[in-house]
This record gives C-alpha cells, sequence and structure tokens, in this order.
C-alpha cells in the first residue's frame, strides 16, 4: 500500500488527530531537559524488565519475552503503520533479520534475568554494544574501555557469582549472549536506519519476531491470560519496556552532545541495580558492585569516543 494513501480522505481526520497528539506530547517532552528525559526512558525500560522478572512465576521467561515482543509489536504497529510505506523485497526481507535479531536479544536476555539478578545481567550485557564500539573506535579510549569491561566480566563473573552453580553460570552466558545479540541489533539496525526506514523496520521487525518464537510460546502463553493481575502486568511489560522508552527517545534523539550521551549511557547499569534492590530485593555483593562500576566506566568512554560508538553503546527502545 502506497503511502499516498494517507491523503484520502477516509484516513485525513484520524491522521490529524493524531498528528495533534503526537505533536502535544512532544511539546510537553520538549519543555524537559534532555537528560531527565533520556534517564526516564531507560528507567522505564528497566521497570518493565523487573516487572518481567516477576511473572517468571507464572509462565517460563521465553514466554514473557514473547508476550513483550507481541506488546511491542502492537504499540509500534499502531503508531508507525509501516502498511503506508512502499516496501520492496530486500527491505522487507533486512526488517525481518533485523527483528529475529532483536527477538532473539530479548529472549535470551530474559532467559538471564531469570537466573541472574538484574543489574549483573545488564552488566554484562552491555558488553555488546561496548564491543562494536572497540571494533569501530580509534585512539585510547577504546582500548581502555576493553579493558575496563574484561576487569568488570571478572568481577562480576568470576569473583561476584558462584561459577561452581549451574544457574549462575548458565545465567552468565546468557547475559553474554544478549551482549552478542545486542551488538548484531547494532549492527543490523545502522544499516535498516541507513536505508530510511528505521523506524517502520522496528515495528515490521517485531512482528516478524514475535512470529518466529510464538511456537516456543504457545504452549504457555495462556498464563497472562489467567487473571486480570496477570495480563496487567503482561501489558505493563510490554507498555513499560517499549511504548514509553520509543516515545521518549523520538523526543530526546538528537538533543544529547557524545559527552552527554556517553554519561547517561554509563549510569544505565546502575538504574538496573536500583531497579532489582528497590523492586526485586535484589540486593548485589561487593565484587558485583565493582564490576558495575568498572562496565560503567567502559560505556562512558566508548560512548565518548565518536558519534557512530555513542550510538553504538546507546538504548535500544525495544531492547
Amino acid at each position: 500500500m502506497s503511502s499516498d494513501d494517507s491523503r484520502t480522505p477516509a484516513r485525513a481526520a484520524p491522521q490529524a488527530a493524531q498528528a495533534r497528539t503526537g505533536a502535544g506530547v512532544a511539546s510537553a517532552a520538549d519543555r524537559l531537559p534532555a537528560p531527565l528525559i533520556f534517564m526516564a526512558s531507560a528507567l522505564s525500560q528497566y521497570l518493565g524488565a523487573g516487572l518481567a522478572v516477576t511473572l517468571f512465576a507464572l509462565m517460563p521467561s521465553t514466554t514473557v519475552a514473547w508476550w513483550r515482543l507481541t506488546v511491542g509489536a502492537v504499540v509500534l504497529v499502531a503508531l508507525r503503520r509501516p502498511w503506508r510505506r512502499r516496501w520492496t523485497g530486500r527491505a522487507l526481507l533486512a526488517a525481518a533479520v533485523f527483528g529475529a535479531a532483536t527477538a532473539t536479544m530479548n529472549v535470551v536476555f530474559y532467559a538471564a534475568i531469570s537466573l541472574l539478578p538484574l543489574g549483573t545481567a545488564v552488566s554484562l550485557e552491555f558488553l555488546g554494544p561496548v564491543a562494536v564500539a572497540v571494533v569501530t573506535g580509534r585512539g585510547w579510549r577504546p582500548r581502555a574501555a576493553a579493558a575496563l569491561a574484561l576487569l568488570g566480566v571478572v568481577s562480576i563473573s568470576g569473583l561476584g557469582v558462584d561459577p561452581g552453580e549451574p544457574g549462575q553460570r548458565a545465567g552468565v552466558l546468557l547475559a553474554l549472549g544478549a551482549g552478542a545479540a545486542w551488538a548484531a541489533y547494532i549492527i543490523l539496525g545502522g544499516r535498516v536506519a541507513a536505508a530510511g526506514a528505521g523506524a517502520d523496520s522496528l515495528a515490521v521487525g517485531m512482528v516478524v519476531g514475535a512470529l518466529v518464537y510464538a511456537p516456543f510460546a504457545v504452549g504457555t502463553a495462556g498464563g497472562a491470560l489467567g487473571s486480570p493481575a496477570a495480563a496487567a502486568m503482561v501489558a505493563g511489560v510490554g507498555v513499560l519496556s517499549t511504548a514509553v522508552p520509543y516515545r521518549l527517545e523520538q523526543v530526546v534523539l538528537g538533543r544529547l552532545g557524545a559527552d552527554s550521551f556517553a554519561l547517561l549511557s554509563s549510569l544505565m547499569p546502575a538504574t538496573s541495580l536500583l531497579v532489582g534492590v528497590v523492586l526485586l530485593r535484589q540486593l548485589p555483593n561487593g565484587w558485583e558492585m565493582a564490576g558495575l562500576a568498572l562496565v560503567s566506566a567502559a560505556v562512558a568512554l566508548a560512548g565518548a569516543s565518536g558519534g557512530a560508538r555513542r550510538r553504538a553503546v546507546g538504548r535500544r527502545a525495544c531492547g
């Protein structure tokens, strides 16, 4: 369907209303400092993850991740209406691959936080974008970031958690796997964005990702519909992890300099730790705290090394 369809009389009124609503949201957010919006978006994302942890008692982590993908797909499709774009077969394939990477990132990360504290898992996951920044960066900062990140991993996985405990060992491997999937998301997302269809491709990709993992969730997905409270929690995960960060990211995008972006990104592991402590009563030990600080420093250094690297260590609204 052509994007020209948006000019038909039947579509003009609702689209105009949506445009006015979106403009109102953007106008209200524009009056707030960009760093505050950034941190509100990060807090919303990790509150969604914390809420997801509470759902693991009702259904497997893969099923919770699938519901989060499904709700996210519905939200993004409603916001973007990607059917209005003229799609080529190549663009659809790129969106599908991007969506599969996005879905894998979410599924593996949710499996990790079912075994590890939220702050610990997020710190390990951040090694993915740090690795991308290191590979694409130049100068001393990426090298220093790599060294700090490696020390952070040793502090968390070798000293902060018990590697002899099978569940924690699996959690560390899953968190590192989620980081690798995040790195793939960054690389694929950059290519999709360069083609000029980033947001629409993300919407299509989320639909594809939800379909890819549907067979793994179909047998247990009914747990989310067992009570109004469970259904509300599932909806909350999708809204907090996708809808709110996505809308806020559209406002803050481009308003932060590289240094500010790097500094705020470095606070994200600490934000996840705070959510874990307050919402989930997950108290870290000293080695985990040290590892988190080292990874945060690595994120700050990697993000400060330039525009491309800044994007590499940035958040993903649907991750």
